[in-house]
């Protein structure tokens, strides 16, 4: 039995505009002890292509992370196949702010280590004693309490481009790379002030909860749901939205408009933008942000050696990548020196 893409994110995507029917892009994650990784994650393919659905997906023996696309008409049948797991019934699914049919152009479900890359020995903490989950209203009274130092968990391509007002965005490249960082910039207040937390979908503040509280924070607090739970709630309710920006996601939106504020700048001319773009060096693809004149300029590419090479045939840039490893950019999103206005 087939248990992997045969079609490439072209023909997908081709099959994709065929249909003509909306699709819903979904995330959730969901931490639970799996005997069995593997077998899990051959039955979720299984089942999921039937439905035609398209996602990232990470399995582990401390469970699920999923980001995914499915066929609006297959939304009822994809739950009801959740709902057919124990500990995935009733699981809280984030709801895109902004769909978009081709989000995810593959149906990739990985057998990992962790679900996140948080770098941290689980067994020397209780990974269960996490912090008090807040709504989007009870996050925005706490942003206000003068009391409270409110943390974004995410890296800094990701808050660069949004953030709740008044947040600390550290300037880090890994989610574990923030870990240690925070807790000596907050070391003199673990027990007088409130540590309020929040990132894309709530999965990082839920280990990162845990460790804070570990490592003697008294009063943790984490935004339940993310801020793409946040924006459902403001939205529905009619809250004060906090949040600034952009939201970046990990798919090929690359980010939802989450209010009209742009807070960041083109890395190439400075200008006001916040549109991530991928170097068209494939031999570089560096994640930066480009706004439309310099885009024009220089080609959808972060360098002039970029530009040059990006104009060859495909032939020659294959030649030239011909025995050389990825470039190491690739993992420094919008760290490259060549980029002269990055954060």
């Amino acid at each position: 039995m087939q248990l992997y893409n045969k079609l490439s994110a072209k023909e997908r995507a081709e099959l994709i505009d065929k249909a003509g029917k909306d699709r819903l892009t979904i995330s959730f994650y969901q931490y639970h002890k799996i005997e069995n990784p593997q077998i899990f994650r051959d039955h979720l393919f299984i089942e999921w292509d039937k439905l035609d659905v398209l996602g990232r997906i990470y399995v582990s023996y401390e469970g699920i992370n999923a980001q995914l696309s499915v066929p609006a008409e297959n939304f009822k049948q994809f739950k009801a196949h959740l709902d057919s797991i124990d500990f995935l019934k009733d699981v809280r699914l984030n709801i895109a702010v902004e769909q978009d049919n081709k989000s995810f152009l593959k149906l990739k479900i990985k057998v990992r280590n962790k679900i996140v890359a948080d770098g941290l020995n689980d067994d020397t903490f209780d990974v269960t004693d996490i912090g008090v989950h807040l709504n989007a209203e009870e996050f925005n009274n706490m942003l206000a309490d003068p009391n409270t130092v409110c943390v974004d968990m995410r890296n800094h391509y990701e808050s660069e481009i949004g953030h709740f007002d008044g947040a600390v965005t550290p300037d880090v490249d890994t989610f574990r790379d923030s870990l240690d960082i925070i807790e000596e910039d907050l070391k003199d207040n673990k027990e007088d002030k409130n540590l309020l937390m929040y990132c894309t979908g709530g999965i990082r503040c839920e280990k990162a909860s845990a460790y804070y509280k570990h490592k003697g924070f008294k009063n943790v607090f984490q935004l339940e749901g993310g801020i793409i739970n946040y924006v459902r709630q403001v939205e529905s309710q009619e809250l004060e939205n906090k949040f600034k920006g952009k939201n970046f996601v990990f798919d090929h939106r690359r980010a939802e408009r989450i209010s009209d504020d742009v807070v960041s700048n083109c890395h190439q001319c400075g200008e006001p933008c916040d549109t991530h773009v991928n170097c068209d060096n494939e031999a570089c693809h560096l994640l930066f942000i480009q706004c439309e004149s310099c885009s024009e300029k220089m080609n959808t590419c972060c360098s002039e050696d970029c530009k040059e090479i990006a104009a060859l045939s495909f032939e020659e840039q294959k030649a030239l990548r011909k025995g050389k490893g990825n470039s190491n950019k690739i993992f420094k999103k919008g760290r490259s020196e060549a980029l002269k206005f990055k954060k």
